[in-house]
């Protein structure tokens, strides 16, 4: 039996009802014991590939008053007591589709780190990283661009960027359309997951700052 069913065409209408009361108690409810079942999941496999010990944390979306989220997710960080400040995975869905990142946003005071680490290794990640998996500037919005659109250059600016824009933020991953038959098979969902983190966690390792806690030896 697999860790979840699959998320249906249910949890993506989530994003659908009106009113931050009941948007949030249906992803409580619908969405949110597949994002706990995953954050379990991947947990100790994340742990292993990246060398540091990875702590799950589903989004409670607990600042919100008035707007009701447009997404939620689980991530994954070297850090029981929280992720944004640090470079992490996650996993979620917007009504449109499920995403997969690496993430290294905003808050996180390793942006100059990581993005000199990955302007070095630029063209080793550019070798594993393929042309279908997507890159963002920003994990408030839906959108992002595939690797083989943006191209070395587009995804060079980036990396420059996240060093010297404060809002800067660098995303890199898969988008799954929520209609894609994927979805509803959970063993084929984590195996694509599995694969997808295959690879996020090599530009993990490459961008890792120094001050990132890890596991011993």
């Amino acid at each position: 039996m697999s860790v979840i069913s699959g998320f249906t065409q249910e949890d993506f209408d989530v994003f659908s009802i009106e009113g931050l009361d009941a948007r949030m108690e249906a992803i409580k409810t619908i969405i949110r014991p597949k994002l706990e079942a995953l954050g379990q999941h991947f947990a100790p496999s994340l742990s292993v590939a990246t060398g540091n010990e990875m702590f799950s944390h589903v989004a409670k979306h607990a600042r919100r008053t008035v707007n009701p989220p447009n997404d939620t997710w689980v991530a994954w960080a070297a850090d029981k007591r929280g992720y944004k400040k640090h470079p992490h995975f996650q996993v979620g869905l917007w009504g449109t589709h499920v995403f997969v990142w690496y993430a290294v946003i905003y808050e996180s005071p390793a942006k100059g780190q990581v993005s000199e680490a990955m302007r070095t290794h630029l063209e080793e990640i550019l070798s594993f990283v393929p042309d279908h998996f997507r890159w963002s500037p920003d994990h408030m919005q839906p959108t992002s661009t595939s690797s083989a659109e943006l191209g070395k250059e587009g995804i060079r600016k980036l990396v420059d960027r996240l060093a010297t824009v404060k809002k800067a933020e660098i995303l890199c991953g898969i988008n799954i359309d929520r209609h894609d038959p994927i979805l509803t098979d959970g063993t084929a969902l984590l195996a694509r997951l599995d694969e997808t983190f295959a690879i996020l966690t090599k530009l993990y390792r490459i961008a890792q700052p120094t001050t990132e806690p890890s596991l011993p030896v």
